[in-house]
């Protein structure tokens, strides 16, 4: 026994369709078509008889807007969301996991203790945004800038040269730089 919405959402696609009532191999009509248009019928009756039952009233959310969307449009924060809700890492777009790269990056430094290592650091990072920009493969555009090599050693520097000063607690010194086989004089 068929159920009678099931039934009236044939009959009511058959009649969108043009067809008189007849079957589908007796109309020509594939039978792929008429299956998915009795489909969508169907669920549009569904979704039209829950909301006379009221099955959509008093939702949690309803009536209130997205939360999280900021007062800046992102296309892409749906895909910032579940990543950061997840803890995901090493998955997205280069240009989204180069933003969050790119905030964390000033405190990767600081784990660093010689200026080699941020500089090669550093080289890597401004590699990978500049390919970035170079795709052609689509997704969310490169908003993220390369790094300044030079200046941000010498914020490195300096905020090594805090830390340093704080621990011994007294007042950062400008630190010298010295040439390669020159002595130091005090």
């Amino acid at each position: 026994m068929t159920d009678p919405r099931e039934a009236a959402a044939r009959y009511r696609a058959r009649q969108r369709s043009g067809g008189e009532g007849e079957d589908d191999a007796e109309s020509g009509t594939a039978p792929g078509i008429a299956a998915a248009s009795d489909r969508a019928a169907f669920i549009e009756t569904a979704i039209q008889v829950a909301i006379r039952r009221g099955d959509f009233d008093d939702l949690p959310g309803a009536g209130k807007p997205l939360e999280g969307l900021g007062t800046h449009h992102d296309p892409d924060w749906w895909i910032r969301r579940k990543i950061e809700q997840e803890n995901l890492t090493g998955l997205g777009p280069p240009a989204i996991l180069l933003r969050t790269e790119d905030r964390e990056l000033d405190d990767q430094l600081d784990l660093l203790g010689r200026e080699g290592d941020v500089r090669s650091v550093l080289e890597d990072f401004n590699r990978r945004v500049l390919e970035a920009r170079r795709q052609l493969q689509g997704g969310p555009p490169v908003v993220t800038s390369p790094r300044d090599i030079d200046a941000e050693v010498a914020a490195w520097a300096e905020r090594r040269a805090a830390r340093l000063a704080a621990r011994s607690g007294q007042e950062p010194v400008q630190q010298r730089r010295r040439r390669f086989g020159m002595r130091r004089r005090d």
